[in-house]
């Protein structure tokens, strides 16, 4: 007899388990929900629903730890940490909304918050083309026309040519995505003007729109940049501001692209002079739930928006670590989600190595990254990064 501990927490790899066994599909489908256990956090609710709470879930099995003061029946509101397998939640939400004190509302967050959590086949359209990140990570690759950009920087600027080659290269090494910028925003940066911005990015977008074929993003917080990027041909615009510029809003309502929000503290100019959050990734959830309505409210459907949590800008060595960590915490917002560590300080001062050396430390955030949902990385170093994640995504997927 051999007896092991089998570590799987998805329904897909239970299912695969059961089927090995021998299990039929009505069994499977009786049992699959009690195998997967989650742990749901919800922020300052009232005590009473607090309360009741916790004893619907004690009920159906499962467990809900809070403030050890709610016992005193006083008014107030607590934080709650439910824990519970997806059959268990099925039960509790069909109980609490029977419930008073905002119990129904709770359930249908709970509802919400699971749904998004386990959703991966997010379909992107940008343009002509279909990003699909069912069980595929995307890889977007870099392309800096900038002279001051951290890693990379006056590598491609004012060389057209050299720049068409690199992206070239990255389309036959792997990428899906090209990313290009003509503004840097390393800590410190200096602003370029919106007409030199144009004159770096718009020649390589009309060019490169022509040669590959794979779809062309404009890395912009420009409205007027995006604008006529899009026009030269880019299909997606990465916004590092958020959507927090009204007439970007309307560029991308106009056109029906995609955009990238990004999460920032202050800007490039001042976003290292001592970053502060309450709970850094609690804190980047609410940035990105009032951003997401937002967008909606101007016109913009979520189904094109993806988030990204501003690795590196406005945040500490330890906050970028803390979003790392909590980076499956993010998939409750229901939309795809893009991490961007490559070569970033944080590798550095956590290793000890200049720009030049940070590729096994960007590395390892890309293999974590996938290993948490993340459905779309971008890179500097494209092959390494999708030999790396094709490998990945096999031992993960088969």
């Amino acid at each position: 007899m051999v007896m092991r501990v089998v570590e799987k927490n998805s329904l897909e790899s239970i299912k695969k388990e059961m089927e090995n066994i021998g299990v039929n599909a009505k069994g499977m489908e009786l049992m699959v929900k009690k195998g997967v256990f989650k742990l749901i956090k919800t922020d300052k609710i009232t005590n009473k629903a607090a309360n009741l709470l916790k004893q619907g879930m004690l009920v159906k099995g499962g467990e809900a730890a809070i403030n050890y003061r709610v016992a005193d029946f006083k008014d107030g509101y607590t934080d709650v940490l439910l824990m519970g397998t997806l059959e268990q939640y099925a039960r509790l939400i069909n109980h609490l909304k029977l419930q008073p004190f905002g119990l129904k509302e709770i359930a249908k967050q709970i509802e919400i918050v699971l749904s998004n959590s386990s959703k991966r086949n997010f379909k992107i359209k940008c343009g002509k083309y279909l990003l699909n990140f069912n069980k595929k990570t995307c890889i977007m690759g870099i392309l800096n026309l900038t002279p001051d950009s951290f890693s990379d920087g006056g590598k491609y600027c004012n060389n057209y040519d050299k720049a068409i080659f690199c992206a070239e290269q990255m389309v036959k090494e792997g990428a899906d995505i090209i990313d290009i910028g003509g503004e840097s925003s390393r800590p410190g940066a200096r602003h370029v003007l919106e007409e030199e911005e144009k004159k770096r990015v718009l020649p390589v977008i009309k060019m490169l729109s022509k040669k590959i074929n794979i779809p062309l993003s404009i890395d912009t917080c420009k409205a007027g940049v995006a604008r006529e990027a899009i026009m030269a041909g880019a299909s997606l615009v990465n916004d590092i501001s958020g959507l927090r510029n009204k007439e970007m809003v309307k560029v991308i309502k106009e056109f029906n692209v995609p955009v990238i929000v990004m999460h920032m503290q202050g800007d490039p100019q001042c976003m290292q002079e001592n970053p502060q959050y309450e709970e850094v990734v609690n804190d980047i959830i609410s940035f990105f739930r009032e951003r997401i309505h937002w967008a909606e409210s101007n016109g913009i459907s979520k189904e094109n928006l993806i988030l990204d949590p501003g690795i590196g800008f406005g945040k500490t060595t330890e906050h970028n670590l803390e979003i790392l960590r909590g980076l499956e915490e993010f998939k409750v917002l229901g939309c795809p989600l893009l991490i961007g560590t490559s070569r970033k300080r944080f590798i550095g001062d956590t290793l000890g190595l200049p720009v030049g050396q940070r590729l096994e430390g960007s590395l390892a955030t890309y293999f974590w990254s996938v290993f948490k949902g993340i459905n779309i990385l971008r890179v500097h170093d494209v092959l390494s990064t999708v030999r790396a994640v094709r490998m990945v995504e096999a031992i993960l997927y088969g």
